[in-house]
């Protein structure tokens, strides 16, 4: 007697989710944290003290008052930011490069990629912008630029780069080492092996790292302030000081938030799509 093998059942069709199913817990969400809002502003505005803290951080007038110069020193915060990005960008991959190389000839490239790194990690970017911003323009020597803001750019480059390196180092790690072998075997340089095989496949892999990083630069670039750059936070610092009204700070965060909140959202936007690359890889 022949022995048949039972044939398996087929899968279900994928079941049509009702308009209830569909919209009811994104309406049960908003309606959950409409009313925890809405709980709390009721808890604040009826406080006893909640007037003086209005007039002294939320005073509209003071707010319009101050915004036009805070709105400009908010312009050299993004200015500044934006041509430290690029140049860490480089100057850490620089450096990375010369941490991956093997070989006693490149022995003090990588020596000096370590120690670069590992002493400006462990200082604080408020240190470093202090130490470049009043030094290095007291020391007035000849041909250097003289500049706070210059020097305190650059402190922010140098501290940046050395945590953008490590980013950049951890891709290049990640990359399987049959892809060396594979270049090798093909007979490029080590330099063409970085250039056209580890190095871009290493970017691709850290790109939301280098968001993560650029958007705490965008925060940071306003320590500027403590060598006396006229940006957002130190204009607001001198409305404050006139008037004694710290709305002026509040204004200058809101600006930040604008700028920070759309960067961390495209983070985690790339960040999502990496991993769904990586689960399509892998599957």
């Amino acid at each position: 007697m022949s022995s048949r093998r039972p044939t398996p059942a087929a899968a279900p069709a994928g079941r049509t989710l009702s308009p209830r199913e569909k919209y009811l817990p994104s309406v049960i969400s908003v309606t959950s944290v409409v009313l925890v809002v809405l709980v709390v502003r009721r808890a604040v505005i009826s406080a006893e003290q909640w007037p003086r803290i209005k007039a002294q951080f939320f005073n509209l007038d003071a707010m319009v008052d101050v915004f036009p110069d805070v709105l400009a020193g908010f312009g050299v915060n993004m200015s500044v930011w934006a041509v430290a990005l690029v140049v860490i960008a480089i100057w850490a991959l620089v450096l990375a490069v010369f941490r991956s190389l093997t070989g006693p000839w490149f022995a003090p490239l990588r020596v000096f990629s370590i120690v670069y790194i590992d002493l400006l990690r462990g200082l604080p970017s408020l240190l470093m912008v202090l130490l470049f911003g009043f030094g290095v323009p007291a020391l007035q020597i000849p041909g250097l630029p003289r500049s706070s803001l210059f020097w305190g750019a650059t402190a922010m480059v140098l501290s940046y780069s050395a945590y953008a390196a490590e980013v950049y180092r951890s891709g290049m790690d990640a990359v399987h080492d049959g892809q060396r072998a594979a270049a090798k075997a093909l007979g490029l340089s080590q330099w063409q092996t970085l250039r056209y095989s580890i190095v871009p496949q290493a970017i691709r892999n850290v790109i939301p790292s280098l968001l993560n990083l650029a958007v705490a630069l965008q925060k940071d670039v306003a320590l500027l302030s403590v060598v006396g750059v006229r940006d957002a936070v130190r204009e607001a610092q001198i409305y404050t000081a006139r008037t004694f009204n710290y709305s002026s700070l509040i204004a200058a965060a809101v600006l930040f938030l604008a700028a920070t909140i759309p960067m961390a959202r495209l983070t985690d936007y790339v960040a999502r799509k990496d991993r769904e690359r990586r689960l399509q890889r892998t599957a």
